[in-house]
């Protein structure tokens, strides 16, 4: 068995443990034989005759001495490092395993050995909390014990060894989460930032880190060379690469996050670096452990640990081609946003929820790069409102007003691009229950599609006032807005996943006006317009739309089945506020029915995912006051009456 893995991940503590809990399974010995200081792979052998104490003094070749040792012998032989003597650690192997049946070989390494019958163990990394955990508000913390990721137990347990009284508490346990984070989980990263504590404190620590490489130097003296410093343990994995497997490395840097081969081959390739030749250097390095495969159901995707990442970044800029790498990583991430503006209505909308949520973080970078560079303020306003669909379906909510803000900040020409910038910025800010924000903003947006003829921009900034101005109790004066906006789309005839979302907007509006007899015609005609593009997000909304108008009407069974239906999409989509929002009314329809037991688990299950979001159920009043009704339905069982929301403005 060969356990692999990055630099400092552990490969050799793990062989170590492994091997004395065996010890009892083989009479003949546990024997770690360490080569990490051989330099000469025709040494290999000879270093192991050397570990085993055997005394031969013939003129024998030592795999033969070994062979002869070895073969009636149940022993256990630990090779330590040998991802730079592979060949020979291989060769070894192969001729020891055949010859001595009861010989069992435990090795370390950077990449497999690749001899029959070889059994590969990936070393993870320590486990972190989820990038999300250290941003948690104050308390939300304590639903996710620290001492439940291995990185933090171990950081507590080397900060205090060099600073006696150090444990983790609520005052630094997100620092220590965050520090954890961006060491990867590496233990020997760890190590060497926890022995930081002699002079520096958690927080100060976390704020050089940038600099991590000058930072973590000190390490265990009677440990080897390449554990001393973690730039000494990077180098040992660089010096083991090929020249190309070296460029690839450099040039991966520019990503941040997962990315794709597609991505590998347009941004790293060029006239002189082919894309058969990045391919070759990405399996390399895979199989070196510098990049980590990282499998879904359907995508392969790929990461650097981010201080190899860091390395690979100090090397493209010694090479000067920073700035070009740089440009086509912008370019490959607009035109990907692009593909995903002109797609995302049809049958793929899953999948890109999925990929763009997995590449968020290089698309941050692109967008940076367009903020930050002169001239390039337009591109990246275009390029901020093309991934409307992922703020908005992907739930990034507060990246979105983030990114379009800056964008819009730094371009304040009346162009058809600020134009649809605006009333996405609008809507996204109506959906963090930003009033005034998006009322401005929509109202902005509408004032500059009357001046430049842009209809398609009109038609979206009325929708979305429609909807600000429905959620915040002025039912009658969104109707006729919703009703325009409609008929716009009608005449237009362009159907997409955005202007889908009027007939669920539709739907609400006159239902709390009391008009619930057009719900289920509104209904069919979405249905019909979702069939032949493949569409399911403005649909699952539609039927939640719906659902709460049956449940006006008194239909309980169609209100149930308007949710599960709807539920169901959500699902696919991984549209977790989305199932919050079906999880909740459910509850409220098993409520109203009596079923108090089914409301209480929905309730419980409802309240679970909505415990890290802001706000629940967006922060809508009229909603928020329906579920507090029916919670304290359910915890009544004898009680049997109904309950059924406002049918009215008046009502309501």
């Amino acid at each position: 068995m060969t356990l692999t893995g990055a630099g400092g991940v552990g490969k050799s503590r793990l062989a170590t443990h492994v091997a004395w809990t065996l010890r009892r399974a083989f009479p003949d010995g546990v024997h770690l034989v360490e080569l990490g200081k051989v330099r000469d792979p025709s040494l290999v052998p000879q270093t192991v005759v050397n570990t085993l104490g055997i005394q031969d003094r013939s003129m024998r070749d030592p795999s033969t001495v070994l062979v002869d040792y070895l073969s009636a012998r149940r022993a256990l032989l630990v090779l330590d490092n040998c991802e730079h003597l592979l060949d020979a650690c291989a060769h070894l192997t192969a001729t020891l395993a055949s010859a001595a049946p009861g010989l069992r070989v435990l090795a370390t390494s950077r990449e497999p050995l690749r001899v029959a019958g070889e059994h590969v163990w990936p070393v993870p990394a320590l486990s972190v909390p989820p990038p999300e955990w250290s941003d948690l508000p104050p308390g939300s913390a304590a639903k996710m014990p620290a001492k439940q990721y291995e990185a933090l137990t171990l950081f507590e347990q080397r900060g205090a060894a060099v600073s006696p009284g150090f444990r983790l508490g609520p005052e630094n346990e997100a620092y220590v989460a965050r520090l954890c984070q961006q060491l990867d989980g590496i233990p020997l990263a760890i190590e060497l930032a926890a022995a930081c504590m002699r002079m520096l404190t958690v927080e100060q620590i976390l704020e050089r880190l940038t600099k991590r490489f000058s930072l973590l130097t000190a390490g265990d003296r009677a440990g080897q060379m390449r554990h001393h410093t973690l730039r000494a343990a990077v180098d040992w994995s660089f010096e083991l690469c090929t020249e190309q497997e070296r460029l690839l490395w450099a040039r991966c840097s520019v990503f941040v996050g997962e990315f794709d081969l597609d991505a590998v081959e347009y941004i790293c390739a060029d006239e002189m670096f082919p894309p058969e030749e990045v391919f070759t250097a990405l399996m390399g390095l895979i199989a070196k452990s510098i990049v980590s495969r990282i499998v879904d159901d359907q995508d392969y995707h790929y990461r650097m640990l981010e201080t190899i990442r860091q390395y690979g970044h100090e090397r493209l800029a010694e090479s000067g081609d920073e700035d070009n790498l740089r440009c086509r990583h912008r370019d490959y991430y607009l035109r990907l946003a692009e593909q995903c503006d002109s797609e995302c209505s049809g049958s793929n909308q899953a999948h890109w929820i999925r990929r763009l949520r997995a590449e968020r973080f290089n698309i941050w970078v692109a967008l940076d790069l367009c903020a930050t560079t002169p001239g390039e303020a337009r591109t990246g306003l275009h390029m901020a409102s093309a991934l409307c669909f992922m703020w908005t379906a992907g739930g990034l909510l507060r990246s979105g007003r983030h990114w379009l803000d800056r964008m819009l900040s730094l371009n304040t020409e009346p162009t058809h691009e600020r134009i649809r910038a605006l009333w996405i910025n609008g809507w996204l800010a109506h959906l963090q229950g930003d009033y005034a924000s998006s009322v401005a903003s929509l109202d902005e947006s509408r004032e500059l599609a009357l001046l430049c003829n842009d209809d398609v921009g009109l038609t979206y900034a009325i929708q979305f006032l429609g909807d600000t101005e429905n959620w915040h109790n002025n039912a009658e004066r969104a109707l006729p807005l919703l009703e325009e906006a409609l008929e716009r789309h009608r005449a237009s005839g362009q159907w997409n996943a955005i202007a889908l979302q009027i007939f669920p907007l539709r739907i609400h509006t006159a239902h709390l006006l009391g008009r619930t007899d057009c719900a289920t015609e509104l209904l069919r005609e979405c249905r019909a317009l979702c069939a032949p593009l493949g569409e399911r997000w403005a649909l699952s909304w539609t039927e939640w739309s719906a659902a709460i108008a049956r449940w006006a009407a008194g239909d309980l069974e169609k209100a149930s089945e308007y949710l599960r239906e709807s539920l169901r999409k959500k699902g696919e989509l991984n549209e977790w506020l989305g199932i919050a929002c079906c999880l909740s009314l459910l509850a409220c329809v098993a409520a109203a029915g009596g079923d108090a037991h089914r409301a209480a688990v929905l309730f419980g299950a409802s309240d679970t995912m909505w415990e890290l979001a802001d706000r629940m159920l967006y922060g809508i009043e009229k909603l928020l006051d329906w579920v507090r009704q029916s919670t304290q339905l359910s915890r009544k069982p004898s009680a049997r009456r109904r309950l059924r929301p406002p049918t009215s403005k008046a009502s309501g």
